[in-house]
């Protein structure tokens, strides 16, 4: 446990002033916020791909959906935790890149910073504070497939990632923005949005239950939780949609281009 912790605490602060170093390097015409913002969009995309990697070897090895283990259903919270703390910071150091410009105060930077970003902040602390304690204690030795479909649900974050750069350096009108956005929303729906009737159907399965029996025949809490997860996934993939609508509308793509 201690050893995981160290290696995420060095992991993710260590990459990003690498690739924040790197794109310096490789870009002087970029300014440092470019770089900052950037490198803090790698370090998102690489544990994403280490948390669906994780998710997908857990869930290919669990056969039996409730007792079956993997250890890294354990030691990737663990290396987890680091980067929750890591990206709450790396949120504050964007907001202060994108005003350093302006000479604000920084109370004010911060009051802007909690203001703007207060679902994602609030997200982070539900999972260090609520959902690591479940996920390393109070499950027992149950549910490991369960925590990697959990995982599995980074999978969009890349190309969410990929299309915030874009946006960054004004290449909305780019086919690749476009095929992104797509993308962006396909992987959202399958692994942040279905992934939940997934986890269901996988335990009725298991238990020769229908997906609709499912709910009824689980721990209130556990629906309960279910629902608090999903909440804020349906609610950014209405954002998502929101935006994809003003991308592929005719009467705005006219008026940008």
């Amino acid at each position: 446990m201690l050893l995981t912790l160290a290696s995420g605490s060095l992991f993710f602060p260590g990459l990003f002033a690498l690739s924040t170093w790197a794109l310096r390097r490789s870009r002087p015409e970029w300014t440092f916020s470019d770089c900052v913002m950037i490198g803090t969009r790698v370090v998102s995309s690489v544990q994403a791909v280490l948390a669906t990697g994780s998710g997908i070897l857990i869930v290919r090895s669990c056969s039996n959906v409730i007792s079956d283990r993997h250890w890294l259903a354990r030691e990737y919270v663990w290396f987890l935790i680091p980067y929750m703390v890591y990206d709450i910071w790396a949120m504050y150091l964007c907001e202060w890149c994108r005003t350093s410009d302006q000479n604000l105060r920084c109370t004010l930077i911060f009051r802007n910073f909690l203001s703007q970003n207060r679902l994602m902040i609030t997200h982070h602390v539900v999972i260090l504070l609520i959902l690591v304690p479940v996920a390393q204690k109070l499950r027992g030795d149950l549910g490991d497939f369960f925590v990697g479909c959990i995982f599995t649900a980074e999978l969009s974050t890349p190309f969410v990632s990929l299309g915030r750069i874009l946006i960054q350096h004004k290449q909305q009108h780019t086919l690749l923005f476009k095929v992104n956005g797509i993308l962006t929303l396909v992987t959202f729906l399958i692994c942040r949005i279905l992934l939940f009737p997934f986890m269901y159907w996988s335990y009725g399965q298991q238990m020769g239950l229908s997906l609709f029996q499912v709910p009824f025949n689980i721990p209130f809490h556990c629906n309960v939780a279910n629902g608090f997860l999903m909440a804020p996934q349906i609610y950014w993939f209405s954002l998502l949609c929101k935006k994809a609508a003003r991308l592929f509308d005719p009467a705005q793509a006219k008026k940008n281009g």
